[in-house]
């Protein structure tokens, strides 16, 4: 999946900075930021993160949960139940997948959204 040089960092919503920072911050592997907006009807982005454990989503997800409150995110919708592998986090204009190494490489999200523009977030702070 190229990255795109089109789409900048700059133009990015300071809550979705948010998420990508508290997973940062819990140590996610393999985060990608892909911009779905001209092929989904559903979302603009889509952020994916590797947990090594299901206790290491849990603390993914309770550093995701504190940004987006402290941003004043209201979530759509979110599962509560950490123990299964994948945990999906809905903030309408963007969603996040954290998944354990076995759930991503088994679902390949990374390989269903392959149209999309994967945007590099090593700029972002």
């Amino acid at each position: 999946m190229p990255i795109s040089q089109s789409n900048s960092t700059n133009s990015l919503s300071t809550e979705l900075v948010s998420a990508i920072n508290a997973l940062r911050d819990k140590k996610a592997e393999n985060i990608r930021l892909l911009d779905v907006s001209y092929i989904s009807s559903i979302t603009d982005y889509i952020v994916l993160a590797t947990g090594t454990s299901d206790p290491h989503l849990k603390a993914m997800k309770s550093q995701l949960d504190d940004a987006l409150k402290t941003a004043g995110v209201f979530l759509i919708g979110e599962d509560r139940d950490t123990n299964s592998g994948w945990v999906i986090v809905d903030a309408f204009d963007f969603m996040v997948h954290l998944q354990t190494d076995s759930m991503r490489s088994f679902y390949n999200l990374d390989h269903l959204w392959k149209d999309a523009n994967e945007i590099d977030i090593s700029s972002i702070k």
